[in-house]
């Protein structure tokens, strides 16, 4: 698989600036209620397209991680065990109001809080749902370090699709990732999520552009489907500032599309591979959506 390698972005990585009525309104209400979006922390490229179509990622937990990624814009720090306990209310309050069907919950990384926040997670679903019973709800979390207790609680916490993403290739996870997670560890809790509750789907992201090698990406593609995950989303990594990771290659759309083609044929449910695409994204979305509310059963 060929890539094109640039000094600067290409153009089919331009962005337009984000805007419109429907942004702003998402904007203010998440300001009033102190909440956090990923879209803003992590600085995603589609923020524009995501909120002007009425849809944001919330991110749980503050604006602090305790872990820090060499491709991640969120801050690093500790945040001393400090957890804002309306927060599962205040997120249903804002989802009632811009009356979303499908809402997808993350969260920073909280090695501070003894279950690494899986019950604040699971809280936080739970009062959506109480609130709003027909919104789906997907959920990307953090590996809890494997934990079973806090696994457990967030895999029957009532989130349709539960996410956890690997990031990046099995030889470019220290590289990538911070020191504390792990390849395999990641694996096990996508695995051990679908073992404990085989209703739920389950999801992965990976960057690309970080120096991977065409057989890296398939092999890892091979190691999700080995543990039923049922959907992939590939992108293109894109630094956030001169201090963390280089871009080593900047990835051809065709690429993208023959990886999509790669990862149905191994059996993924849906695959969305762009040069935008992130985890968190409204075309997969809107496929899990359609099977979710026809009622299709598991067959990955």
């Amino acid at each position: 698989m060929p890539v094109l390698q640039t000094a600067k972005k290409p153009d089919w990585l331009k962005i337009r600036p984000p805007g419109g009525e429907a942004f702003a309104e998402i904007k203010e209400l998440v300001k009033s209620l102190k909440l956090h979006t990923v879209c803003e922390e992590a600085r995603c490229p589609n923020m524009a397209e995501c909120w002007g179509g009425g849809t944001a990622t919330l991110m749980l937990m503050g604006d602090t991680c305790t872990r820090g990624c060499k491709f991640c814009h969120v801050k690093t720090g500790n945040p001393k065990g400090v957890l804002d306990h309306d927060e599962p209310e205040k997120v249903a309050k804002a989802l009632g109001v811009l009356k979303l069907k499908y809402v997808v919950l993350t969260s920073v990384d909280r090695d501070d809080l003894p279950d690494g926040g899986a019950d604040h997670f699971s809280r936080t679903v739970e009062a959506i749902k109480k609130a709003s019973p027909e919104t789906i709800v997907e959920i990307l979390i953090p590996d809890f370090l494997e934990d079973e207790a806090a696994l457990k609680r967030v895999a029957f916490c009532g989130a349709e699709v539960i996410a956890h993403n690997i990031e990046t290739v099995e030889r470019l996870t220290k590289k990538v990732r911070d020191g504390r997670c792990d390849y395999q560890m990641s694996l096990n809790v996508l695995d051990k999520i679908k073992k404990l509750n085989p209703k739920v789907y389950t999801k992965s992201s990976i960057m690309l552009g970080l120096g991977e090698k065409p057989e890296e990406i398939l092999k890892a593609m091979d190691d999700l489907r080995a543990i039923d995950v049922a959907v992939l989303t590939l992108g293109q990594y894109l630094r956030p500032t001169d201090w963390h990771l280089p871009v080593e290659e900047y990835i051809h759309p065709t690429v993208f599309k023959e990886l999509e083609e790669e990862g149905l044929k191994r059996g993924f449910l849906c695959c969305p591979s762009g040069p935008l695409v992130r985890s968190s994204y409204r075309a997969g979305e809107k496929f899990l959506e359609g099977l979710i509310r026809a009622g299709k059963t598991l067959e990955v």
